[in-house]
């Protein structure tokens, strides 16, 4: 299990409108950002129903499990396949651990370049036209559900591009990334519950009983 050294925050851009788009009824980048800085920035919890999938360098790995956020900067991924995963984030460190693991990876969470992190800045206060550029709007086959395509001029040697799938409401459906050497990470979110109570301890992280926790460091650090 690795952490994976992409500062998301920074790379999902947002900026030109759709030419004409207006004129048709259909939103452009920047009204679409403004609706996903809506929808999400006035909550304090959030719950939803994930699937994570990978394919490059050789593999192709599907995920899935429950996501659970929390202001400020907490996160819960709770995986159901492989049975036992959890990535948690509690504002400060984030844990990584899988059963076979012989030991939980400890970050600190100024230092995580996880492509999960990018879900904790929805519960945060946003304006993603500030943070993203270079985004264009296409249709999906799905009415009323657009995609924002764009790229990530801080991560360019590292990033392809960044594909955010959403309702025209501002609902997330989707993020998708794909890296320069072509491998894809594709995040599907469903069942949405919005300001759901998280269980008692939910961002507390207790290691298993004899498994030692290694605090680590990106590898630029090294």
């Amino acid at each position: 299990m690795r952490f994976v050294l992409l500062n998301v925050a920074a790379t999902l851009v947002l900026c030109a409108p759709f030419a004409g788009a207006q004129n048709r009824g259909v939103p452009n980048a920047l009204e679409l950002a403004a609706k996903i800085d809506a929808h999400y920035n006035h909550l304090r919890t959030l719950r939803l129903n994930f699937s994570e999938n990978y394919r490059g360098m050789g593999m192709n790995r599907a995920e899935t499990g429950t996501l659970q956020l929390a202001k400020p900067g907490k996160m819960r991924w709770e995986y159901s396949k492989p049975s036992g995963k959890l990535f948690l984030l509690n504002g400060q460190f984030a844990y990584s651990w899988a059963p076979g693991d012989g030991q939980v990876q400890k970050i600190r969470s100024a230092r995580l370049d996880d492509l999960r992190s990018p879900m904790r800045l929805l519960l945060g206060r946003t304006k993603l036209e500030k943070e993203l550029s270079n985004l264009a709007i296409a249709p999906t086959e799905t009415l009323g559900v657009w995609r924002l395509i764009g790229t990530a001029p801080a991560l360019k040697d590292r990033i392809q591009r960044i594909t955010l799938t959403a309702k025209q409401d501002g609902t997330l459906l989707g993020i998708e990334i794909v890296e320069m050497d072509g491998s894809e990470t594709r995040f599907e979110f469903s069942n949405e519950q919005d300001n759901a109570a998280p269980a008692p301890g939910a961002f507390e992280f207790h290691a298993p009983e004899g498994v030692p926790i290694i605090e680590v460091k990106p590898p630029r650090e090294h």
